[in-house]
């Protein structure tokens, strides 16, 4: 089954190449023109990706990226803009993007970053194990992740580094290496979608740890290196057969 785009781009002459390509690679596209189209198209449709833009006529871009996660909490959404500033890819990413590209970017770069989303995507689906840290526990199966039996809600890339970090507890991790793993191992451009994803995903342990009173591994930056998920006093990781 072909994978499912939603493309979201007012600019004709963007929508009708990216559509084009994407058509010739065999993705079943769709292709919208405003924010409010494309928010009333993933209410009513499964979607695989999202490739979207910031300057739609209509809505501002990071208001319906953060929609179309609620409305698709699994899917890809990468952002596809002109805007350029850092403050606009960490903006962008904490809105709920997996992705930040900025135009005018090479067809075979655009290509080869959904593929490699797509890809790990659908082999996190299919992921068997269930890693236990503490009262964290990460249902790879499932995509799912709970702290203390309540359900921690994390975009896909969240989810799939948490998931990568929990599979080597303890272990200080390259960026290059969480790079690879998380994203792709050609990957294009800055780490700075590694920071901007750590520091969401975080947040959003600390927080529902701290309002179900349970006791989590924690994420420690290893300066000039990378990252590790600390167990502390959290006990052994625990893979149940």
């Amino acid at each position: 089954m072909a994978s499912r785009i939603l493309l979201v781009e007012d600019d004709a002459t963007i929508g009708t190449v990216l559509t084009s390509s994407l058509h010739g690679h065999g993705y079943d596209v769709t292709w919208e023109r405003t924010g409010a189209c494309a928010l009333a198209r993933a209410t009513t449709n499964a979607i695989d990706l999202v490739l979207l833009d910031l300057g739609l006529p209509d809505l501002e871009g990071t208001e319906v990226c953060r929609r179309l996660r609620r409305a698709q909490p699994g899917c890809v959404i990468v952002i596809l803009t002109a805007r350029s500033a850092e403050m606009d890819v960490v903006v962008g990413l904490d809105s709920g993007a997996d992705d930040y590209l900025v135009k005018p970017v090479r067809l075979a770069e655009l290509q080869a970053r959904l593929r490699a989303h797509l890809r790990r995507n659908e082999a996190g689906a299919t992921a068997p194990e269930v890693r236990r840290l503490g009262d964290l526990v990460i249902d790879a199966r499932r995509r799912r992740v709970t702290v203390a039996g309540q359900e921690l809600h994390l975009r896909p890339k969240e989810f799939d580094l948490l998931d990568r970090l929990a599979a080597e507890p303890d272990v200080a991790l390259r960026r290059e290496t969480l790079m690879s793993d998380v994203w792709d191992a050609h990957w294009f451009g800055s780490t700075k979608t590694l920071d901007v994803h750590v520091a969401a995903l975080r947040r959003r342990v600390a927080e529902t740890a701290a309002a179900a009173g349970a006791e989590v591994p924690r994420i420690v930056t290893i300066r000039g290196h990378g990252y590790r998920l600390e167990l502390g006093d959290s006990g052994p990781p625990h893979t149940p057969p």
